[in-house]
């Protein structure tokens, strides 16, 4: 799963990314949690635009009122089986959620849960695939929000924190059209887990337990 992340400059995502519309502005951060506003890019009319949602799917039939239960994350298996999110699957509300790496926890045999850094070798932003809804209350207030897509975690990042362990599903720039504008069948398959050598992996600090923690030593290396 992918409870934190870390955020990209908005210039380095704007390089990555190239949206031809910029309705977003934001800050870098070493520890994203949900539920809070977050960069996106998503396609309309023919050209991709680059927006802020909120982390924490919130379902059409919700109108716009956040759930009790926060869903940062949905595995791929769901995507058309689940009620609340085939119509956007269906109907290609795709994003992509650009990122510098992310965090897992291993729950240790004392019960204690080790935080760990995951993130490309040789790419400093990359793209969460990531699914997105438009929510309208009856006031007419609108609430868009997007959730992370997961796939079955690589042996590496199952080596760390477990063999159970679901990862995000990781974009390749190859992909990145395909996800946002092909049909379902065509973005489906390029869900797959990120390859071990193209990714590392390092222990970090439980300081990134806490969202109160925000600062580039959360994601270095201890022993």
């Amino acid at each position: 799963m992918c409870e934190r992340y870390v955020l990209p400059a908005q210039e380095a995502a704007e390089r990555e990314f190239e949206p031809a519309e910029r309705w977003w502005q934001f800050s870098s951060s070493f520890n994203v949690s949900f539920p809070q506003y977050v960069p996106a890019i998503r396609a309309h009319d023919g050209r991709t635009e680059a927006v802020m949602m909120r982390w924490g799917f919130v379902p059409a039939l919700a109108e716009g009122v956040a759930p009790e239960e926060e869903h940062p994350w949905y595995p791929s298996e769901e995507l058309s089986s689940t009620p609340m999110l085939r119509d956007s699957w269906l109907h290609s509300r795709r994003c992509i959620m650009p990122a510098s790496g992310f965090y897992a926890w291993r729950l240790t045999s004392l019960g204690y849960r080790q935080p760990y850094f995951f993130g490309p070798r040789d790419r400093t932003v990359f793209g969460f695939a990531a699914i997105w809804e438009r929510s309208v209350s009856d006031e007419d207030d609108v609430i868009e929000s997007c959730a992370i897509i997961t796939v079955p975690a690589n042996s590496l990042m199952c080596g760390a924190v477990g063999r159970d362990a679901r990862m995000p599903a990781i974009l390749r720039r190859k992909d990145y059209e395909t996800w946002l504008t092909g049909t379902p069948v065509q973005a489906k398959a390029v869900l797959n887990p990120y390859l071990d050598q193209w990714m590392r992996a390092h222990a970090v600090s439980p300081r990134v337990n806490s969202t109160k923690n925000d600062d580039v030593s959360l994601i270095r290396p201890i022993a």
